[in-house]
């Protein structure tokens, strides 16, 4: 544990699975908290039984665990027993930060409810998920959010289906939500030596999500359609083209300079000029006719010219990559752990880092032993 790290001294028990909970732990372990993760007994988180095809089944540090499980100290917990469940609650006790995403109930059931660990514990900060709020007790998982929050309809081309996004958003905007009020719970804990209780959902994190879409429906009166990847307020922005050499291209110009940029950059100065495309508001209007010129063009250029060109004129642009050539950028590997075998979480760079030496995700119930010890040291000392 690094003590230069912002969270060095906190202690966060984890009593969450699968992807937010877990992804906040996993933030606090990047800023130096010590971090324990409490399973189920025998299968322990369910990622941990989430193969990939071809994976190795000789570990459970799954591929998908190992999202959002660096750093952290994991001993398993039946709650459905006395004694684990005096053990869970002794933990809470002692801990700083309890995350929890049970079921909206089962936290009750289990005596780790905030009301009756607030009693022991004055101080402590409280972060609950839910799927659809603490009134109801709906399960819930990403993809369904997706669909019941719009963004599943909104997703996939014209003229096709309803496609939900290939990572769980929805479960990385909750965490968002719940890092973001675990910050402001730490300031007023630091101003007024209160603990604090924070909720959030994962149906309300993807609706304070939809920004314009939400505004295009609640201000305009447009339900948004599925529109590839286009965007439905401006053009070209999103659009994805094909270059003589087959790499995908894609552009997004937010500007009128940018728009006049781009088009001399492709040799298309007289597109600027055209009262069809002049302005934002026009090309949105002829969209069609525009996406048709410019796909002809780029059809003509190899990628390194279009590349080239963007660059000279500064026009916002890029390539699709799949992971590996994700992977190859500079910006995207700084991301790795040490060992470049995981992502970091904290994305921040300055005065404060999130740490990169990170352990390995655990074992199931690998660090029993230290985290009775720990807690024993902890209980002589109050």
């Amino acid at each position: 544990m690094n003590d230069d790290q912002p969270l060095a001294g906190l202690t966060v028990l984890e009593l969450a699975n699968v992807l937010a909970g877990p992804l906040v732990g996993q933030f606090c372990a990047e800023l130096g908290a010590r971090v324990i993760k409490a399973e189920p007994p025998g299968i322990g988180d369910p990622t941990r039984g989430w193969y990939l095809s071809g994976e190795s089944r000789d570990s459970d540090v799954t591929a998908y665990f190992s999202s959002a499980n660096w750093g952290k100290a994991s001993i398993a917990l039946d709650l459905g027993e006395a004694s684990d469940r005096t053990l869970a609650q002794r933990l809470a006790t002692v801990a700083d930060v309890v995350i929890v995403g049970y079921k909206p109930g089962d936290e009750a059931k289990f005596g780790l409810d905030y009301e009756g660990l607030r009693a022991a514990n004055p101080g402590l900060i409280y972060l609950q998920v839910t799927a659809y709020g603490t009134e109801d007790p709906r399960p819930g998982f990403d993809a369904i959010i997706q669909a019941e929050a719009g963004f599943t309809h909104m997703n996939g081309e014209p003229d096709g289906g309803p496609v939900k996004m290939p990572v769980a958003l929805m479960d990385l905007l909750a965490a968002h939500q719940l890092k973001e009020g675990l910050l402001l719970a730490l300031l007023k804990k630091a101003r007024t030596g209160a603990g604090s209780y924070l909720a959030t959902s994962l149906l309300g994190a993807a609706t304070a999500s939809l920004a314009n879409q939400a505004s295009n429906y609640l201000a305009a009166g447009v339900v948004p359609g599925r529109m590839g990847s286009e965007h439905p307020n401006i053009v070209p922005y999103g659009n994805i083209f094909l270059t003589r050499d087959a790499r995908e291209f894609v552009v997004a110009v937010g500007t009128e300079r940018q728009f006049r940029n781009f088009v001399m950059a492709l040799g298309l100065p007289e597109l600027a000029e055209d009262d069809r495309f002049a302005t934002n508001a026009e090309r949105v209007k002829h969209r069609d006719a525009l996406n048709g010129i410019l796909a002809e063009r780029i059809r003509t250029l190899p990628a390194a010219e279009v590349e080239a060109g963007m660059r000279d004129r500064k026009v916002p642009f890029g390539f699709v990559n799949d992971m590996a050539r994700v992977f190859e950028q500079p910006g995207a590997r700084d991301q790795c752990f040490d060992d470049g075998r995981g992502v970091r979480t904290v994305a921040l760079t300055g005065d404060i880092e999130g740490r990169r030496d990170l352990s390995a995700p655990p074992h199931l119930d690998a660090d029993r032993a230290a985290v009775l010890s720990w807690l024993e040291a902890r209980e002589a000392e109050t």
